[in-house]
């Protein structure tokens, strides 16, 4: 996967940019605030159709104007794709490839495979267990459609059913019969979910591992525990189980929409008992980890974006993870930081191709 060219409007802080890129290794340098993330963010939301750091689409359009466009170049397979991102207040958002634009952005998610790494990471950690379920179904959305189809059609229905709940409380009546069609489906649709995030994680955390061991180099016990009620009962048990409980709260209170991810060092949770070196690691490792992942799962190596990326780790470190690039483990890799000489010596040391723009 390489980007060879994007260009901005009223994105953000930008109202016209564009960028031709050569080379392995793209960097952008500069002072805070002068725009070095929104242009990663921008090749994000190509690939994702939203931005990662403002979920309300509206607020990545400049202060002032009533639309933005985002619209690159990549080359996939030795073909040329073009992909268009815009908006206009008041509007949906369209997202195009080669012209023709897409009916659902489900369909998108997984053409453009990408992976950030951001101080914004850190939300992993201390938000709650949404942030950790959209971080595992980010990865398996990428390499399967029908997890993401199925994932959609879950909360359509949890949805429909939280609805008749709320309909029952206020009228005051109790159909039990049309709300078990709802318990059904929603059965259906959370046993594909609870398999498939089962399989991820026993698959991926072999790699994160390995990838934390040699961040790090220490033998600390680092882990990835899934937690989910369907390891107990299925679901159609559990809302039997739980149908007091969901009539008097008016929403479903059991299912996949309420797994979580713990993240644990030696047996604690990293929260409450990680240093900050120990979080960053563990962050680190988990992206990188997602990076193998897909690459192996897909066959194709995804950009990566690292933004700010002496927020994470020490020089030291950053040349560890630069030299991956000598490996041949990255394909395309974009870089932000607040100072150029130390950027520059440090991507010079892998003897890649790389282009810096100083913004």
């Amino acid at each position: 996967m390489y980007l060879k060219k994007i260009s901005l409007f009223n994105y953000k802080n930008f109202s016209e940019a564009n960028f031709e890129f050569e080379g392995k290794i793209i960097c952008f340098v500069g002072k805070n605030g002068i725009g070095k993330t929104n242009v990663l963010d921008a090749i994000y939301h190509l690939s994702y159709g939203k931005s990662y750091f403002n979920p309300l689409a509206v607020h990545n359009i400049k202060h002032g104007e009533e639309f933005f466009v985002i619209d690159a170049e990549f080359i996939k397979n030795d073909r040329n794709e073009q992909v268009v991102c815009s908006l206009k207040r008041g509007q949906k958002k369209v997202l195009k490839r080669n012209g023709k634009a897409y009916d659902k952005f489900s369909d998108h998610i997984g053409f453009i495979p990408l992976v950030i790494i951001s101080p914004a990471d850190r939300d992993l950690i201390v938000e709650g267990s949404e942030t950790r379920r959209k971080f595992m179904d980010s990865v398996i959305s990428q390499l399967d459609p029908h997890y993401l189809k199925q994932l959609i059609q879950y909360h359509k229905i949890m949805s429909q059913r939280n609805a008749l709940l709320k309909y029952f409380a206020l009228n005051r009546v109790f159909e039990k019969d049309t709300l078990s069609v709802y318990n059904e489906q929603l059965n259906g649709f959370a046993k594909y979910i609870f398999e498939k995030r089962k399989e991820f994680i026993e698959q991926f955390l072999p790699i994160f591992n390995a990838h934390h061991h040699s961040i790090t180099g220490s033998e600390e016990a680092v882990q990835l525990v899934y937690e989910s009620h369907l390891f107990e009962k299925d679901l159609l048990q559990l809302l039997q189980d739980n149908i007091n409980k969901d009539r008097t709260l008016q929403y479903t209170s059991v299912g996949t929409h309420k797994d979580d991810l713990s993240f644990e060092i030696d047996g604690h949770p990293i929260k409450k008992f990680g240093s900050q070196g120990q979080q960053k690691s563990f962050l680190i490792a988990l992206k990188l980890a997602q990076f193998e992942f897909l690459k192996k799962q897909s066959g194709v190596k995804p950009i990566l974006l690292f933004d700010d990326i002496f927020d994470k780790l020490d020089e030291s470190r950053v040349g560890k993870i630069i030299e991956m690039v000598n490996s041949d483990t990255f394909g395309q890799l974009f870089i932000s930081d607040t100072h150029p000489e130390r950027t520059e010596a440090i991507v010079k040391s892998t003897h890649q191709s790389y282009k810096i723009f100083n913004l």
